[in-house]
This record gives structure tokens, C-alpha cells and sequence, in this order.
């Protein structure tokens, strides 16, 4: 799990990529200005900042230059904007920033930009608590394995559900066939949506890809079912 910095103006962009984020198991702070993130960098290091460009008070270009003039500029910057030109990406990166995201941002292009930024500062949980790194050392590493808090886990109290192919026959025992069709395909329906959750991590993200269904359809058919994924989150906001 990486610490996430999110700067950005626009609401609905902020909740939008909270919630891809938290779902990826992230924790997630959000700032509206430069003013906000300036506070919050102050705070802290994060592992990665996702920030705008286009902002009512400071853009993000300049507190980029900010950033980077005052040493705080020791964590992967993946800058975003819905009019910026190539010039102004260019500039961008110069400065320091890893990367760029055009706006509107695609779910496919924002996990590709947060892994490879993540990839760089060394996919390490917890390095917003790290020393700064000395200049020279930020190469592109591979990422580490992440431990985290799982639906799985919230699901089964710490134990490992079985694999796939060894739940096949059990499953098909915990069901009872003497009772109405539509309550059955309920009970399959919630059994299925579990294991897909518990074997992608509690990823909505990859569970709708897996499964097949939109996200908000997915939200809605979780809801109907009676999956509870609250505790999960709760639990994965504490650890964080």
C-alpha cells in the first residue's frame, strides 16, 4: 500500500481517483489547491503526488518549481491536465515530474502512470515516512511486493481461502437445491462475487475486469447481495 497525494480543483476528479485508488488498496489524502498541498507536503513525503496543473490559486507547474527548490521534490510527481500543451508537459518534466496525464484520465492509464511512479521511488509501503533521498539515487527499480490488509482476510478472519480448483466440488455442497431457483442463483451469485474479491484483493477495479460488468453495476450488484465490503475498508483505513 503507497501513500497517494491527490491535487486537484475539480471535485468529482478528486472523488474519481480516490476511489480507483482506495480500491487499489492506496491510502489516499486529497488536497483542492496548492495551498492545501503545500500543507500537506509539509506534513509529510509521499510516495507518489498526483498533481493538476490548471489550479485557481497556484498551478502546478509552479509549485512543482516550489517543490523542487526547496528539496522537497524527492518523490514521483505525475502531473495531470485536460488543456496543457506539449510545451508546458515538457517543461513539467524537466523540472522533475515523472510523467504526464491528459485529461479525461482512462482507469487503464492511471494504474499504468501510479505502478511506474510507484516502480521508481522503489514500490516501497511507507517511504512517505523515509528520509529524503540523496540526488543520484532515484532510478527505476522493480516494485517489491506490497502487504496489505485484503478483503480475503477481513473475509476469513486471517485465513487463506483455497484455490480455485479445490473449491469447485466444496462449493457445489454448500448449496442447497431444494428452494427457489432465483434464491439459489442469489447464493451462487454472492459466492462467486466473494471469491473473485477475495482472489483479486478486494480490487474493484480488477473484479469488474474479471467479471465482466461495469463498475457502477458492479457496486449495485454487490449491494443487492448483501456483500459487505465496509469492514474491509475500515480495517484498511486503520492499518493505514
Amino acid at each position: 500500500m503507497a501513500n497517494i497525494l491527490v491535487v486537484d480543483d475539480e471535485l468529482g476528479i478528486r472523488d474519481l481517483l480516490s476511489e480507483i485508488l482506495n480500491d487499489e488498496g492506496h491510502s489516499v489524502e486529497l488536497a483542492e489547491n496548492a495551498a492545501q498541498a503545500r500543507a500537506a507536503r509539509q506534513r509529510m513525503r509521499y510516495d507518489l503526488v498526483l498533481l493538476d496543473i490548471w489550479m485557481p490559486d497556484t498551478d502546478g507547474v509552479t509549485l512543482l518549481k516550489e517543490w523542487a527548490a526547496t528539496g522537497l521534490l524527492n518523490m514521483p510527481v505525475v502531473m495531470m491536465s485536460g488543456h496543457a500543451t506539449i510545451e508546458t508537459a515538457v517543461e513539467a518534466t524537466k523540472i522533475g515530474a515523472h510523467s504526464f496525464l491528459e485529461k479525461p484520465i482512462t482507469m487503464q492509464k492511471l494504474l499504468k502512470a501510479v505502478e511506474a511512479g510507484l516502480a521508481r521511488n522503489g514500490g516501497t509501503p511507507g517511504a512517505a515516512t523515509a528520509p529524503p533521498r540523496k540526488p543520484g539515487m532515484a532510478g527505476v527499480v522493480p516494485m517489491m511486493p506490497v502487504a496489505e490488509l485484503t478483503v480475503e482476510a477481513a473475509m476469513t478472519g486471517g485465513q487463506s481461502l483455497p484455490a480455485a480448483v479445490e473449491m469447485g466440488p466444496q462449493a457445489r455442497q454448500m448449496f442447497e437445491l431444494d428452494k427457489p431457483l432465483r434464491d439459489a442463483r442469489d447464493e451462487f451469485e454472492k459466492c462467486y462475487f466473494e471469491f473473485h474479491l477475495a482472489k483479486e484483493g478486494g480490487s474493484m477495479t480488477r473484479v469488474a475486469e474479471k467479471t465482466g460488468l461495469e463498475r457502477t453495476h458492479l457496486y449495485r450488484k454487490l449491494k443487492q447481495l448483501g456483500v459487505d465490503l465496509s469492514r474491509g475498508k475500515r480495517s484498511s483505513n486503520s492499518a493505514a
